[in-house]
């Protein structure tokens, strides 16, 4: 039996595979920044020692993106050091690694869906951090490991796109969404469930770059319409400029990830993001009518 070590367990991604690790034959242990202090090589270290780990799921991360504009250095703490120590210990102790990063270390000015091995261009702090800690992972080079980007994550736990627009939805006739950046919407619920799927898959040296989001494309724009249908919400929706609402940070224009790769090495099926919005917003109606 496979011994997983998930890093980050609060987190949208940490919560969804704890809600689904009964259903697979695995030993977990989920740990916080209380349990784990991951900018610390030497208690890494200690707590590996301490226990039997075979995987390690990282999905700790500092995901701020306007705030990073101003906090770079815990930034890099968290997404780019912290990782790098991850890294050094999952080699020391020969233990598999799985590390989620970003669709925001792209530019944002393809024309096509970005390929795995496609130039990391950042236009932000925080795509720049995640930025250097993918490279540190890849210099260590760790055996049987994974590094998986992802973009637009939402859940039914923790703070996110979707629960703050049904929360605004409810309380405002009129909403200006952004509807020139293009990108694909991911319910971490089906990003952990491909995690958790591909685990004993994992046999090769060094480290592999995949994309997970779920199939398909819009806007942010879309995407609020989307969530004001399956919410039930009378809200109108309306297409808002990016130059119209600045914030810190850029975000890239188009970040679309092909997803072929993960596909065809791990034979998953992706569901469509509609279909998985919906099942989550249903998730949400009936906790809220429990």
């Amino acid at each position: 039996m496979l011994n997983i070590l998930v890093i980050g367990s609060n987190g949208q991604l940490g919560a969804e595979i704890r809600s689904l690790s009964h259903g697979y034959p695995f030993q977990f242990l989920f740990t916080t920044r209380k349990e784990l202090d991951i900018s610390s090589l030497e208690n890494i270290n200690q707590y590996l020692n301490a226990k039997k780990v075979d995987v390690i799921i990282n999905c700790a991360a500092y995901t701020a993106v306007d705030r990073a504009e101003t906090e770079e250095e815990q930034a890099n703490l968290v997404n780019h050091l912290a990782v790098q120590s991850i890294a050094k210990a999952a080699q020391s102790f020969d233990i598999k690694l799985i590390h989620v990063s970003t669709d925001y270390v792209f530019e944002g000015i393809a024309y096509q869906p970005y390929l795995e091995d496609a130039l990391t261009n950042p236009k932000n702090i925080y795509g720049k951090s995640k930025a250097a800690g993918e490279r540190a992972m890849c210099n260590i080079n760790p055996d049987n490991s994974l590094i998986i980007r992802t973009s637009w994550v939402y859940s039914s736990f923790g703070s996110n796109f979707v629960k703050t627009m049904l929360k605004l939805g409810r309380k405002n006739d009129q909403l200006k969404v952004i509807d020139d950046q293009i990108g694909s919407p991911t319910y971490a619920r089906d990003l952990a469930k491909a995690i958790l799927d591909i685990l004993p898959n994992l046999n090769h040296t060094g480290v592999e770059i995949y994309h997970y989001t779920n199939e398909g494309v819009c806007t942010w724009y879309d995407f609020a319409k989307s969530i004001m249908e399956f919410g039930d919400i009378d809200c109108n929706v309306l297409p808002q400029l990016t130059e119209n609402y600045p914030t810190p940070a850029k975000r890239p224009h188009f970040s679309v990830m092909s997803k072929y790769k993960i596909k065809e090495k791990f034979n998953i099926e992706i569901p469509y993001w509609r279909d998985a919005l919906k099942e989550c917003i249903l998730l949400l109606k009936n906790e809220d009518s429990a």
